[in-house]
């Protein structure tokens, strides 16, 4: 438990070297798009995840209708389920377990939405995997999760340095190995 109190200082570091934020990035809210911090630290991972409600469920203000509140909870109980969203592949039978997870999306739940028309929904997730292995990949699983998200823009502070990744449906692995 104590390797945890850490992960805030490394997503606060992660974001200050890389710019992580969209905002200290000068990056547009674009639909379509989502961006993630990925943080290693020995055998812990913490992974931000930044969606634009649209991309969840084709609306950026509080669900009004049955079927809109329907799809807000969709993707909210989606959102609390890691497998839904990302995998650390690691070799059979071992695996990474899910320590924590946080999702904040005020507007799915029926807040009213920020001034400008825009809202996302942040993930924040800790993974812990067994000490004697290293994950071989990454892969999103988001993109079946959420079929319109189409790129996501990865800031990545990893054991062998820092990387950045665009990934798509397509091409949503991040190989941490070279074969």
């Amino acid at each position: 438990m104590q390797g945890l109190v850490r992960w805030p200082l490394c997503l606060a570091f992660l974001a200050a070297v890389l710019g992580a934020s969209s905002a200290q990035a000068g990056k547009a809210h674009e639909h379509g798009v989502g961006r993630m911090n990925l943080v290693q630290d020995g055998a812990n991972w913490a992974v931000d995840l930044e969606l634009p409600l649209d991309t969840l469920v084709g609306f950026e203000r509080p669900p009004r209708t049955p079927a809109e509140r329907q799809a807000a909870q969709a993707a909210l109980a989606r959102l609390r389920d890691p497998q839904a969203l990302i995998r650390l592949e690691v070799p059979a039978p071992l695996s990474c377990t899910t320590a924590a997870v946080e999702v904040h999306a005020p507007v799915l739940e029926g807040q009213a939405a920020a001034p400008g028309g825009h809202a996302d929904a942040r993930v924040s997730i800790t993974l812990q995997c067994p000490d004697s292995v290293e994950p071989q990949r990454v892969e999103l699983q988001a993109f079946t999760t959420f079929n319109r998200l189409k790129r996501l823009e990865v800031q990545a502070a990893l054991k062998a340095g820092q990387r950045q990744f665009k990934l798509t449906p397509a091409n949503r692995v991040i190989h941490l190995r070279r074969p």
